[in-house]
């Protein structure tokens, strides 16, 4: 069975990434995270990534320390130190970086460049995949069928 790499994620999800400014309020990405279904987003400075706000940001950071969304800008509240991946590593790789780090989102990185983002979803969903057609082939032995 062949190992799985973040840039095999990558080519089965959209191409579309969603940002937004670290200017903009944390209202305004709660919004745009409820309507694309996603729980975190890049944050942009210009050209340049930023940091990455999510869901757990907001609870964490605004709602139990008694601010508001509408008051409280992006760049206050979102994680800057980003913990992140290449395309070239492994599924196996994400899901320690993840377990180990608290994470739930990587931005993946490809020299430098920001080309997308791996959720602990897409790893789970990976795994399992891969777990399922492993289990196929093997009944598919022990039932004679090759």
């Amino acid at each position: 069975m062949t190992m799985t790499y973040v840039r095999d994620i990558l080519n089965g999800k959209s191409k579309e990434v969603h940002s937004i400014s670290a200017d903009a309020t944390v209202y305004d990405a709660l919004k745009l995270m409820s309507e694309k279904g996603i729980g975190a987003l890049i944050v942009m400075a210009g050209e340049k990534v930023a940091g990455i706000i999510s869901e757990r940001d907001y609870a964490r950071k605004i709602i139990l320390k008694g601010k508001t969304s509408k008051d409280t800008l992006v760049k206050e509240v979102m994680s800057s130190h980003l913990i992140n991946v290449k395309p070239e590593n492994s599924v196996e790789e994400c899901m320690i970086l993840m377990t180990g780090k608290h994470v739930r989102h990587l931005p993946v990185f490809d020299q430098g460049k920001f080309i997308g983002i791996v959720s602990i979803g897409d790893v789970v969903k990976s795994i399992i995949s891969k777990q399922e057609m492993l289990i196929e082939q093997l009944s598919n032995y022990i039932a004679g069928k090759y």
